[in-house]
């Protein structure tokens, strides 16, 4: 497995790419960490909390420059003082490498919130 997931680019999957599972799955949350939860084995997701509505805009407003850079964008919910972040390949009916990618980067992107 890649050291720092969070310094490799999305590549696009296609239609009929088998969705990660079994032990690659589980090594995959493990390079993430555990604050990502897995949600049946579809999707992760992790909540984030603010100190007021402006911060957590900015950490969104952030996490879609990066998605638009690589290519791959997540659900996010919004609230005041709140963030939840939604990764699936919608493509393929579950995870691919792209969503731990985009994990690892909102991983390195939140250190300079909290």
């Amino acid at each position: 497995m890649n050291e720092d997931l969070s310094k490799e680019k999305c590549i696009p999957c296609s239609i009929g790419t088998p969705p990660i599972v079994g032990d690659e799955l589980r090594e995959m949350l493990d390079e993430i960490g555990p604050t990502w939860q897995l949600v049946e084995e579809k999707q992760i997701e992790k909540s984030f909390k603010f100190k007021d509505f402006k911060s957590a805009l900015e950490f969104v407003n952030q996490v879609g420059e990066i998605a638009e850079e690589e290519g791959h964008h997540p659900d996010i919910e919004l609230g005041w003082g709140r963030v939840k972040i939604k990764l699936i390949t919608h493509k393929i009916g579950g995870l691919s490498r792209n969503d731990f990618l985009m994990a690892a980067k909102i991983n390195k992107l939140s250190i300079g919130f909290f």
